[in-house]
């Protein structure tokens, strides 16, 4: 009896033992999370209008799956990027147009998870949409993927613009037939973007903003996001009609990596 009760009080001891340490490294792991500077904010606290279509935190881009770090669905910058995407936004919606947002900070791990996917030559799963044109074996020596992002820095931003009043976009289903993106609006995936002649994320020579082979409507609708961008201090990317960072960037040469969440922010919820 004695025993036995000896080996029942080592058993309680340890499972009591494994108990406290169990409990004790969630909070430390979670403590160890990066936050972001006080001056990063959360996009829908600037303005609430801006349509936020976060791409990544879904299946429907060039990767297949949600992408790492993106915990949660919104819109991260710093503060004097969202302010002036606010501008540009009271600019369009004048017009009668909305911006939306495909993506903005981005931390670092998430680069890194597209990284690892461009060493896989083995996934192509969302190749036929997003880069039927390219040879997954060039996707670094064309500049489509890298091993840094200026997402990460934080004023950094993809963007379209929308017609108001803005009908919705139906959820992408993972395994539907694909098409590619720059196919004519009316076949490619729907989304209620204006015609900018491709899709998000396109990898191909058509997303490049002035590319001379897009004309007329498209053409004019990517220079309504450009004029309108760059009167308020942003400067596209050439390779990607989407592609807008906010100058003079708070942060020119830090790569950040805490989550897309809003625990993440200051006061965060």
């Amino acid at each position: 009896m004695t025993r036995l009760s000896s080996a029942v009080r080592g058993l309680i001891t340890a499972l009591a033992a494994l108990l406290a340490v169990t409990a004790a490294s969630a909070p430390t792991r979670a403590a160890t999370e990066p936050k972001a500077p006080k001056d990063f904010v959360a996009l829908r606290t600037v303005d609430p209008t801006i349509i936020q279509e976060m791409r990544y935190f879904t299946p429907h881009n060039f990767v297949g799956e949600r992408i790492e770090g993106y915990q949660q669905p919104i819109c991260i910058l710093t503060r004097p990027a969202a302010e002036a995407l606010h501008r540009a936004q009271l600019r369009l919606r004048r017009k009668g147009y909305t911006l939306k947002v495909y993506d903005c900070y981005r931390p670092q791990r998430a680069v890194n998870h597209f990284v690892r996917w461009a060493e896989d030559l083995d996934d192509q799963e969302m190749k036929s949409e997003f880069y039927p044109n390219v040879d997954k074996t060039r996707l670094f020596e064309d500049g489509y993927i890298a091993e840094k992002s200026g997402h990460s820095r934080g004023s950094t931003m993809d963007l379209t613009i929308v017609k108001l009043p803005a009908e919705p976009t139906r959820p992408y289903h993972p395994g539907e037939p694909l098409v590619p993106c720059y196919a004519p609006k009316d076949q490619r995936f729907p989304d209620n973007s204006v015609d900018m002649g491709t899709g998000f994320d396109c990898f191909d020579t058509l997303a490049h903003t002035l590319d001379p082979r897009i004309q007329g409507e498209q053409r004019a609708n990517r220079l309504l996001l450009k004029t309108t961008m760059e009167g308020l201090g942003f400067v596209n990317l050439a390779e990607e009609w989407w592609h807008y960072t906010y100058k003079p960037e708070p942060y020119p040469d830090t790569y950040f990596d805490f989550p897309v969440s809003w625990k993440s922010l200051t006061g965060g919820h």
